[in-house]
């Protein structure tokens, strides 16, 4: 059931109640921020008055000006403009953080800090703040000052070096934003960590998150294998170094196939599929290490079989059979299946421009307190003026002295 459908009059949010100014531009740290805004948080997106965060230039535009990639990942939010390299920017951000629990950046380590915003200035402010720092290479290191985008984590991270075929050079994962996505996904998690030890005891803290080291995480056993063995992982391509038959396979006609065999049981599943079930024999392949020490053959049978087959019908035999198997699918292929619809993972929202935008729904699905997609991305200062009333308490006067001298 799509999260439309569920009584939001049940509990409220589960992170209403919760203040968080995005000072981020990208992705990274945005997206950590975009995560608690889905689940009830207040976030307030600051951004420069001269143009706003970059990424609403990135990707494909809207008669508006601002792209589709920033109206869907800044969903939620409230815009807000500041300039931070004025003393009268800087006050009163100041003066917005005494009541907001977390403040999200990717700024250069130590840009903060000489704008007398860091830790320390922050922390005595309001001592109880959770200060999410995002950045290529983390606070610490020699690296520390290095420029970091995903594509640089991926690549120092190990993942660039292991994408692509065994002969061939290495590719893009998939994605070049990759690394930005895990990255904000684990400083949504420090951050929820951090305000619950703030439950505890009282106070804040920083959560430093890099994005490398959110790829080099997710890399499986490379670490322990490498540390263990010398051993140093290439490129795959196709194949997968523990597990076979588990890759991408041709059908019939051509399309291309994902099959998983994980386990000996579902490789003999495999087999009588194929109505070769002698395959599964423990004197042929019935264990992992024998079709590993025969990988180039067991994969060659696959092939053959599975090239063999209309992709419709491989699939309904792979059903039948209890075996892992999916369509590769294109973004086209995601919009046209039933199940992508009938769960909602595609949700419909208001552009802001009086049309709607097509995006990814909410992705945890919790069953009292579900999140939602409320609005796309905002316009750049669209909530200036009411979050100075509001939370940094400025008069009309005031606000229009900024406004004259750039500041917002």
């Amino acid at each position: 059931m799509p999260p439309s459908d569920y009584d939001q009059e049940k509990r409220k949010p589960a992170l209403e109640g919760i203040r968080v100014l995005d000072l981020a531009t990208f992705v990274a740290a945005p997206f950590a921020a975009t995560l608690m805004s889905e689940f009830g948080a207040e976030v307030i997106k600051i951004e420069h008055p001269k143009g706003g965060d970059p990424w609403r230039r990135y990707g494909t535009p809207t008669e508006d000006g601002d792209s589709l990639a920033w109206k869907s990942e800044s969903r939620n939010k409230r815009s807000l403009t500041l300039d931070l390299g004025d003393a009268r920017g800087r006050e009163v951000f100041k003066r917005l953080a005494a009541s907001a629990d977390v403040v999200a950046e990717n700024f250069r380590p130590g840009k903060l800090e000489s704008w007398d915003l860091g830790w320390d200035a922050l922390g005595e402010v309001n001592p109880r703040l959770v200060l999410l720092r995002v950045s290529g290479f983390g606070q610490t290191g020699p690296y520390r000052d290095r420029p970091g985008f995903a594509r640089i984590a991926h690549a120092f991270g190990g993942l660039t070096h292991l994408a692509g075929m065994p002969d061939g050079p290495p590719v893009t994962p998939g994605s070049t934003s990759l690394a930005d996505y895990i990255t904000g996904l684990f400083g949504a998690v420090g951050v929820l960590v951090a305000l619950r030890a703030r439950d505890r005891d009282g106070l804040g803290q920083v959560v430093d998150v890099s994005l490398y080291e959110s790829i080099f995480r997710v890399l499986d056993e490379i670490a322990p294998a490498y540390a263990a063995t010398g051993r140093v992982r290439g490129r795959e391509g196709l194949k997968t170094l523990y597990a076979c038959p588990h890759g991408q396979y041709q059908t019939a006609e051509g399309h291309w196939v994902a099959v998983a065999c994980t386990s000996d049981r579902m490789f003999a599943r495999f087999a009588e599929m194929m109505g070769q079930p002698e395959l599964a024999a423990e004197d042929r392949f019935g264990n992992v290490q024998k079709r590993l020490a025969a990988l180039d053959e067991v994969d060659g049978i696959v092939t053959d079989y599975i090239r063999s087959q209309p992709r419709e019908a491989f699939l309904a035999r792979c059903l039948d059979f209890g075996v892992p198997a999916a369509p590769v699918n294109t973004i086209a292929d995601i919009f046209a299946d039933p199940h992508i619809r009938e769960r909602g993972t595609l949700l419909e929202v208001d552009d802001g421009a009086g049309g709607t935008i097509t995006v990814p729904n909410v992705v945890a699905r919790l069953s009292e307190t579900p999140g939602q997609v409320r609005a796309s991305g905002p316009a750049l200062g669209e909530a200036t003026d009411t979050v100075l009333r509001e939370m940094a308490g400025l008069s009309d006067d005031d606000i229009r002295a900024l406004r004259e001298a750039g500041v917002i």
